[in-house]
């Protein structure tokens, strides 16, 4: 199933396909080393999707968690967007070269609230150049952002290249809500994904992001989220959550 273009109902969502879902975000600037391989262990203890981890952790994040089946990815001009192309460029190439498999890049929020999608649209493209097969998310940070602003900048990003639109750093006072994510859904179309990140702390807020038309989730607090799937499976209070349901 195609998670970019068949967003599951969430009363069809199975706990597999929660995890599949899940982009374990381990971003915060003060993490220290013990704090971020503790989150990689709950990563791959959970069997998440990936995790996105700040780009100086790469190298130590791929090699933690080899084996375990789950992705790395980081971070581009985060989470600002305020840096060169030229910087995010060399960002990307460096995060590849240590062994990121997605790359979530910040757009230049000034250039969108200056209404330059053009340049939005070139610094978008110069990244998906630089990553070839790489998948691309462009964080618009919605913010900032007036409705007509989320919806110009999901279009420049989709002319940029971008596999993924993503609402949120989480660092700018607001995340991700249903009405942005339709926005975003809509101007996008079918073909791209859409990523809902900034405070998706529960599972009912993750179904309704699904069901605004996210396909894929950052979140912190992937534990919380699974261990409701869980509980919600054990008392059938939720039993369309069981794994042999809809999975991506």
């Amino acid at each position: 199933m195609d998670t970019a273009t068949n967003p599951a109902a969430p009363d069809a969502i199975s706990a597999d396909a929660v995890r599949a879902l899940i982009d374990h975000a381990i971003l915060k600037p003060e993490l220290r080393r013990s704090d971020v391989d503790a989150q990689l262990d709950e990563a791959a203890a959970y069997r998440v999707f990936s995790v996105c981890v700040r780009p100086g952790d790469v190298t130590h994040a791929v090699e933690r968690l080899r084996g375990t089946g789950v992705g790395v990815g980081t971070v581009i001009g985060f989470p600002h967007g305020t840096t060169s192309t030229a910087a995010k460029v060399a960002e990307s190439l460096q995060a590849l070269a240590d062994g990121a498999f997605e790359l979530d890049m910040v757009q230049d929020i000034g250039a969108a609230k200056s209404g330059d999608w053009e340049r939005v649209q070139r610094d978008v493209r110069a990244v998906v150049d630089a990553a070839g097969d790489t998948v691309v998310k462009v964080i618009l940070e919605t913010a900032y952002l007036t409705d007509d602003e989320i919806v110009a900048a999901s279009r420049a990003a989709v002319a940029g290249g971008a596999a993924f639109v993503k609402t949120s750093t989480g660092f700018a006072g607001g995340g991700a809500t249903a009405e942005h994510i339709r926005l975003m859904r809509e101007a996008v179309g079918p073909d791209t994904g859409v990523k809902a990140s900034g405070g998706v702390r529960g599972l009912d807020t993750l179904l309704e992001m699904v069901q605004a038309g996210a396909t894929r989730i950052g979140t912190s607090a992937s534990a919380r989220i699974l261990d409701e799937v869980a509980h919600r499976s054990s008392t059938g209070a939720a039993s369309s959550l069981g794994d042999d349901t809809t999975s991506y």
